[in-house]
C-alpha cells in the first residue's frame, strides 16, 4: 500500500494541531511537517520530497497561493490542496488558477481530510458543498431576494456571532464556554440556532455562509 508525504501548511497553531493529528492518523499518509508560514514551508519543501501541501491561504508573510504556484513548477510537480475560511469567488479562483486540485472550507469536524486528500491524489477534485453551491448561485437569479430586489440577510443574536466567531477560528465548544463564561450546553444551543438561521449543518458551511452575508468578517 503506498503511502505519500503531506506537508501541512497553517498559522493557527490550534487548526494545526488537529489537522495534523488527522493526516497522521490515516495509514497512507506521512505528514512529513507542519509550519505556520510561507518561509518555514519553503524550508521544508527544500528538505525532503512532498507529494501533496494541504495550504491555507491567509498566511502571516505572504499567500498560501504563491506555494501552490511555486509546488507546481517543481521538479516532480506536488499537488495541492486549500483548507481555509475563505470561501469567496475570488479566492476560489485565484487557489484553482494557481494550481490547486482541492478546495475546502476548514471544519471543526474535518475527518474526512484524510480521505479527501486520498480522493485528490487518485484524480479527484474534492471542493466544500457550499463552495460548490456559492458559484453555482453565480448564474443563478437569487432564491431569497424580497419583492424590492434586496437579499434576506438571518438575523444574528449578538451572542450568536460571537460564538460564531470563536467557531471560525477553530475553538471546541469547551474552549467557546470558558471564552465567553457559559455552559457547553448553552453554546450547543447557540451553535443549532446558528445552523438553523443559516440553513446549515457544519461549522465549515456555517462560518461560508455568514462571511458571504457580511455577518462576521475573519482576518486574513
Amino acid at each position: 500500500m503506498p503511502t505519500y508525504s503531506v506537508l501541512l501548511v497553517e498559522d493557527d497553531a490550534h487548526t494545526r494541531t488537529r489537522l495534523a493529528r488527522l493526516i497522521g492518523a490515516h495509514p497512507q499518509l506521512d505528514l512529513s511537517a507542519a509550519v505556520g508560514s510561507c518561509l518555514a514551508a519553503r524550508e521544508a519543501l527544500a528538505r525532503a520530497t512532498t507529494d501533496v501541501m494541504l495550504v491555507d491561504l491567509g498566511l502571516p508573510d505572504g499567500s498560501g497561493i504563491d506555494l501552490i504556484q511555486e509546488g507546481r513548477r517543481a521538479a516532480k510537480p506536488i499537488e495541492a490542496m486549500v483548507i481555509t475560511v475563505f470561501g469567496d469567488e475570488r479566492h476560489v479562483l485565484s487557489a484553482i488558477e494557481a494550481g490547486a486540485s482541492g478546495y475546502l472550507l476548514k471544519d471543526g469536524d474535518s475527518a474526512y481530510i484524510g480521505e479527501s486528500i486520498m480522493q485528490m491524489l487518485a484524480g479527484g477534485s474534492p471542493i466544500s458543498a457550499p463552495i460548490a453551491r456559492h458559484l453555482l448561485r453565480r448564474f443563478q437569479p437569487p432564491a431569497s431576494a424580497t419583492l424590492d430586489g434586496e437579499a434576506t440577510v438571518p438575523g444574528l443574536t449578538q451572542r450568536e456571532r460571537e460564538v460564531l466567531e470563536l467557531v471560525a477560528k477553530g475553538f471546541s465548544y469547551a474552549e467557546i464556554a470558558g471564552a465567553l463564561t457559559m455552559s457547553v450546553h448553552t453554546v450547543t444551543t447557540h451553535v443549532k440556532s446558528i445552523y438553523r438561521k443559516l440553513e446549515v449543518s457544519s461549522r465549515g458551511a456555517a462560518v461560508f455562509e455568514a462571511v458571504q452575508l457580511g455577518l462576521i468578517r475573519l482576518q486574513k
